[in-house]
């Protein structure tokens, strides 16, 4: 940046360096961008290296890149206006719909996502652009989990062949289940989900240690169910029928909701077909959220 500043010079930059140079980890904290290790972060270098000349000099702290620097120095500045955006009611939508929380300019530049559903017998995924074109669309079935066992090596073994799999992207969206911890009954598969959900944020955020950015995102199950009308009281049903529609939709009308390459269609229909005896919910599922989170998290088109 050779010498230039972030903000106009004076006060406003004099107050922000203010609070680097003197507030406790705890006190930075209250600002909701400077939570967990960035504030831990700013205290150890200002310990190590002396307090803060200049705005700039912030992006020397591990976790702040540019982006992250300009987002902090302005929450300090202006809090109140971080809060008010919060409070918007885009955002309380989007904070039930998706975690952890996103900036909404990262979700608004996202070109491509895999949107990943698994069970107790199988896992699925979507792989979408932003078009809503299907680019890869998958299913595995032959995983020895959920059998007693819960050895982390298996886990580890299996889900990482699956990653292998996977393409690049800018986001891995898990379906978010509502399965209630208080029913004693569903305590194996409740464990068997959150080791899933562990080894998946912890395999597939590959350069959180270095960014503090998080690219693996919880949606909400029922969220997705409402979306496609899918819900009956609090009971979701199968989405087997719309993806069947569809399927035929990206064949015979020129402008689909979602659109099936034409070199692959042969392909994922077969698919499909292959699941008529066998409900294969976490198939059709993967598909479901990733058009929703498009439909709701990227385009807008919220209820």
């Amino acid at each position: 940046m050779s010498g230039s500043v972030l903000f106009t010079a004076g006060e406003q930059q004099a107050s922000i360096l203010h609070v680097l140079n003197t507030a406790s980890t705890k006190e930075l904290e209250a600002f909701r961008l400077l939570r967990g290790r960035r504030s831990i972060n700013i205290v150890e270098h200002r310990e190590n290296f002396g307090p803060f000349q200049n705005l700039e000099s912030l992006m020397n702290v591990p976790l702040f890149k540019y982006k992250s620097t300009v987002q902090v120095c302005n929450s300090i500045l202006c809090p109140k206006t971080g809060r008010e955006k919060r409070k918007s009611p885009e955002n309380r939508f989007l904070r039930k719909l998706l975690k952890p929380d996103i900036e909404r300019e990262r979700l608004k530049a996202v070109n491509s996502i895999i949107s990943i559903v698994f069970g107790t017998r199988r896992i699925a995924w979507a792989h979408l652009d932003r078009k809503l074109t299907v680019l890869d669309w998958q299913q595995s079935d032959r995983w020895s989990l959920m059998r007693g066992i819960y050895s982390s090596s298996v886990y580890l073994e299996e889900i990482s062949s699956i990653i292998s799999k996977m393409p690049k992207a800018d986001f891995y969206v898990l379906e978010k289940t509502g399965l209630s911890i208080q029913n004693s009954s569903l305590f194996p598969i409740l464990l068997h989900f959150h080791i899933m959900e562990a080894m998946l944020y912890a395999l597939l955020n590959k350069t959180f240690a270095q960014d503090g950015q998080h690219q693996v995102l919880s949606m909400n199950r029922n969220a997705v169910g409402k979306h496609f009308e899918l819900m009956i009281g609090d009971s979701r049903t199968s989405g087997k029928e719309l993806v069947k529609q569809f399927l035929f939709d990206s064949i015979l009308k020129a402008d689909p909701r979602v659109f099936f390459p034409s070199d692959k269609i042969v392909h994922y229909r077969q698919m499909f077909l292959s699941t008529e005896l066998q409900r294969v919910e976490e198939l059709y599922d993967s598909l479901l959220q990733a058009i929703a989170f498009y439909e709701l998290a990227v385009f807008d088109s919220q209820p």
